[in-house]
């Protein structure tokens, strides 16, 4: 059986390195050009270099964003761009224009192409295609059905991998092409600019009642009559491998390192469920538990059974927060934790430790210490270095959170 990749987001070099402790086996990056994601802090090339390097020692790929439309004044920085991105090493490049996957060809020849999901690969000819003009791997639409995507592997050559999105926000756009942020703000979706205003609240106006808006729906916060649930394939991520997806694909370039870390976990802990009994597969609970500790919005199965699945919330625009962060553990000896402040927790609150193997471990500090070793009673200033008690051994990268409700004030 082919073992099957988990790639996750990395907006920055700590998310990189998160998504590698916890269990990608890939991960895809943006540079400070060229990627459809602006918001988050991308990858100068040093960074970069530094990030491959830190995946390759541990027998992980780096794959880089070059996905944006480009203009013309950008097409031209675009062969330079390229050849400095070659020199760090990356693994493949990601491209959705036919100019900048043929330009890809010339300057790195050997570079892996990977046709991203704003190509909208949604049949077997156009992922045949794209194969034949040099791709060694298709982002599939996120519109297919577990049935299209059987067909399309059906019909295309086997050395052409196929990658499907499992996780995350979807967008209201065919293969995220919109125009809306572009319209509304001049900020363009596909240059990696989206202000997102699916997600905001919308108002109708009739011409003959100037100054009078109508809420759509009944709520009192308004409506969100554009906004997408969020995907989440994780009960049948058995169903997706057997349509004959090659990576599994986690979005969220944009989202923290926690996000990155606790997705990645559960997505690893589902592969490794699937792969121990392929025909028999049953989602561990534990996984399903994981999903629910991360901000999101509710949750949908996308269109893997057709349309009626890609659920929408008019209801409500935000997102479901049960969990926060406290710290990260930097060192465990001797049953105390040493760690690095991510959130403020007192004295008394119950935490989990989320440890890289995916393990959980649920306890309450019986004290707390700051770096000169003083007992205190909370942790309130941001990055301040503490320590804990815990009597199972917490390794370095375990992440500690509590209940979003746990502490107020």
């Amino acid at each position: 059986m082919k073992r099957p990749e988990i790639l996750s987001p990395a907006g920055d070099l700590e998310r990189l390195k998160f998504a590698v402790l916890y269990g990608a086996d890939a991960v895809y990056v943006g540079a400070t050009e060229f990627g459809m994601r602006s918001a988050p802090k991308n990858f100068t090339m040093e960074q970069l270099a530094e990030g491959v390097r830190f995946a390759h020692a541990r027998g992980r790929r780096v794959y880089l964003t070059l996905n944006t439309v480009p203009t013309n004044e950008e097409i031209a920085r675009m062969p330079d761009f390229m050849r400095r991105a070659r020199e760090t090493g990356v693994d493949a490049f990601i491209v959705a224009d036919l100019g900048v996957l043929a330009m890809a060809k010339h300057i790195a020849p050997e570079m892996e192409l990977h046709v991203s999901t704003q190509a909208g690969i949604a049949n077997y000819a156009a992922a045949s295609a794209a194969y034949d003009l040099g791709a060694k791997r298709v982002v599939l639409a996120r519109e297919l059905s577990l049935n299209d995507i059987a067909v399309i592997r059906d019909n295309t050559p086997p050395e052409l991998e196929l990658e499907a999105f499992v996780h995350g926000a979807m967008c209201m756009s065919v293969s995220g092409r919109c125009l809306l942020s572009h319209y509304l703000t001049g900020r363009d979706a596909n240059r990696g600019e989206c202000t997102q205003p699916c997600r905001w609240k919308w108002q109708l106006t009739e011409e003959h009642r100037p100054g009078q808006a109508f809420e759509v729906g009944e709520t009192e916060e308004g409506s969100y009559i554009l906004n997408a649930d969020d995907l989440c394939t994780a009960p049948f991520i058995d169903l997706i491998l057997q349509a004959g997806v090659d990576s599994l694909k986690i979005e969220g370039r944009a989202k923290t390192f926690y996000y990155v870390a606790s997705t990645t976990s559960a997505y690893r802990r589902a592969v490794n469920a699937y792969l121990d009994a392929p025909d028999a597969y049953m989602c561990p609970e534990d996984v399903l538990e994981e999903l629910t500790r991360t901000s999101h919005r509710h949750y949908s199965t996308g269109f893997y059974f057709g349309r009626e699945g890609a659920t929408q919330n008019t209801k409500h625009g935000g997102y479901i927060r049960e969990w926060e962060v406290v710290g990260v553990v930097d060192e465990w000896r001797e049953g105390t934790a040493f760690c690095t402040q991510r959130g403020k927790f007192l004295l008394g609150e119950a935490l989990e430790a989320l440890a890289p193997s995916g393990k959980v471990v649920a306890f309450t500090p019986e004290w707390i210490q700051n770096e000169s070793g003083e007992a205190i009673c909370a942790t309130p200033h941001a990055m301040m270095r503490f320590s804990i008690p815990c009597t199972a051994a917490l390794p370095e990268g375990t992440i500690l959170r509590r209940r979003a409700n746990a502490a107020e004030g």
